[in-house]
């Protein structure tokens, strides 16, 4: 898996802008991926020192379109919390 194939795109929310200024950034990652290769990837990616990795799994809602209704498919979030002498990650200060 490549480093591109494991971030898939950035969390830009409320709680996400808060996490912001203590170097803590949230992604939303490939299902399969475990900590230590969206450490890896994060690390290659951006160029920074990743101290820690947090994931939650997040279900699919149920979603009704008249009378037929599924789930809109499952994620897997990522927070990752980086070093106190890492350098920010550039396309966040732009957002804060």
């Amino acid at each position: 898996m490549f480093a591109h194939d494991i971030i898939i795109k950035p969390v830009l929310t409320e709680k996400g802008y808060d996490g912001i200024a203590s170097k803590t950034y949230t992604f939303i990652v490939a299902k399969d991926a475990n900590k230590t290769q969206i450490k890896l990837a994060i690390e290659s990616i951006f160029g920074v020192k990743v101290a820690s990795v947090n994931t939650v799994t997040c279900k699919g809602k149920l979603k009704r379109m008249g009378r037929h209704e599924g789930y809109t498919p499952d994620r897997k979030k990522a927070i990752v919390k980086l070093a106190e002498d890492s350098k920010t990650i550039e396309f966040f200060d732009a957002l804060s």
